[in-house]
């Protein structure tokens, strides 16, 4: 299942608030500074958030979004219910009427472990599981600019010294 622009900038912005909020409401500037979120169209999405409950908001002083439950208790799959729709994944893989275990059609038996497989990922994935991964790679990715650096700090070295 490929998600949609609009759900990838939902789960996105979910898992940076609930990474970096410690539980605070957090303005939205605040929130895509250092990311490559779109603030105009985070708004947007956060505003479906906020009416599918996952999101609260609150203008002025003090406001901004926060999750509206804790972030082990929001899925993967209520994130791409609240911007997409209910989810069918019951449906044939080939798009007839009646295909189930007993009516079978040519793709059921390959595409049903898939399809169990997904249903088992967003629902239990989380937002906190988002986040978590979110620091993880943010963390890597550091490790991996400091040694970009220390390269690039070396390279110079070396040519100063060639020039000498």
């Amino acid at each position: 299942m490929i998600f949609t622009t609009t759900t990838e900038y939902a789960i996105r912005g979910l898992a940076e608030l609930a990474g970096r909020s410690d539980g605070r409401s957090m303005m939205l500037d605040e929130l895509v500074a250092g990311t490559t979120l779109p603030r105009d169209f985070l708004a947007k999405v956060f505003q479906r958030l906020v009416k599918a409950g996952l999101l609260k908001s609150a203008k002025g002083r003090g406001g901004g979004f926060r999750l509206a439950k804790p972030a082990h208790e929001i899925t993967l799959r209520e994130i791409v219910e609240a911007i997409d729709g209910a989810i069918h994944l019951d449906r044939c893989a080939v798009g007839l009427d009646k295909c189930n275990d007993h009516q079978p059609c040519p793709q059921h038996d390959l595409y049903k472990p898939i399809r169990q497989r997904l249903k088992d990922y967003l629902n239990s994935t989380t937002v906190a599981d988002l986040a978590a991964s979110l620091k993880t790679k943010q963390a890597w990715l550091k490790i991996i600019e400091n040694q970009q650096t220390e390269k690039e700090r070396q390279l110079l070295s070396v040519r100063t010294a060639n020039n000498k």
